[in-house]
This record gives structure tokens, C-alpha cells and sequence, in this order.
């Protein structure tokens, strides 16, 4: 593969996850696909992994797995003339992604307080 192809695949990809975020601002989108969007995003935000990444090549193996999958059951559950909407839009406006501290903040917040439920939990 050469850098072009990369940089094709790169931008797809990033039109994908845009195409995603408008599915779940639209109200024709099932509940179980925007939790699940809801939860891809959360992962790969996420400072923490079910396999740590240090791990030599499995630590990789959950990102490589589990992101993938759970967007294409996203998109399966997503209505076809749904996303080919969004697709449409997302190929017309393109974004910028910034880092917030205060969105890392809470998705932090919510891994402690799971990792709390289920330390009481595994302690009854």
C-alpha cells in the first residue's frame, strides 16, 4: 500500500465516524445504535483497556477487535437510507476534533465509578 491509499483510507474512516455522530443526533436512529455508538467512543477514549496496551501484541488485539466491531453493529442497526444521509452529510462537512479535558474528565469518572460497583460487587 502506498501513502495515498492510506491517506483514502484515513479520511473514510474519519467521514465514518462523523456519518456516526450525525446518526445519533438523528431520532430515525434506534436506541441500541446510539448506545452502542455511545459506548465505541467512549472506548476509544478511554485511557483504560479491558487488555493494557503495554502487553506486546495483544495488548492491541481489543482495540483492533472491539472498535471495528462495534462500529459495524452500529451501522448495521442504523436504518440504510439513515445512514446513506448521514454518509452524504458527513462527505460535505468535514470536522475538526479537539481534545477536552473535560469530556476525558468524565469518561475517567465513569471507569472509577465502574470499577467501584464491581469491586462491592466481587467483594459480597
Amino acid at each position: 500500500m502506498n501513502l495515498s491509499s492510506w491517506k483514502g483510507k484515513v479520511q473514510s474512516f474519519k467521514q465514518n465516524i462523523y456519518a456516526l455522530y450525525l446518526a445519533t443526533q438523528d431520532p430515525r436512529v434506534p436506541l441500541l445504535a446510539k448506545i452502542i455508538i455511545s459506548l465505541v467512543v467512549a472506548y476509544v477514549l478511554s485511557p483504560i483497556d479491558f487488555i493494557p496496551d503495554f502487553i506486546p501484541i495483544i495488548g492491541y488485539l481489543d482495540d483492533l477487535l472491539l472498535v471495528p466491531i462495534g462500529i459495524w453493529l452500529a451501522i448495521r442497526l442504523i436504518p440504510l437510507t439513515v445512514w446513506k444521509e448521514c454518509q452524504t452529510q458527513a462527505a460535505k462537512n468535514s470536522i475538526k476534533l479537539r481534545g477536552s479535558s473535560v469530556v476525558g474528565a468524565i469518561i475517567i469518572t465513569l471507569w472509577l465509578l465502574i470499577a467501584v460497583v464491581v469491586g462491592v460487587w466481587i467483594s459480597y
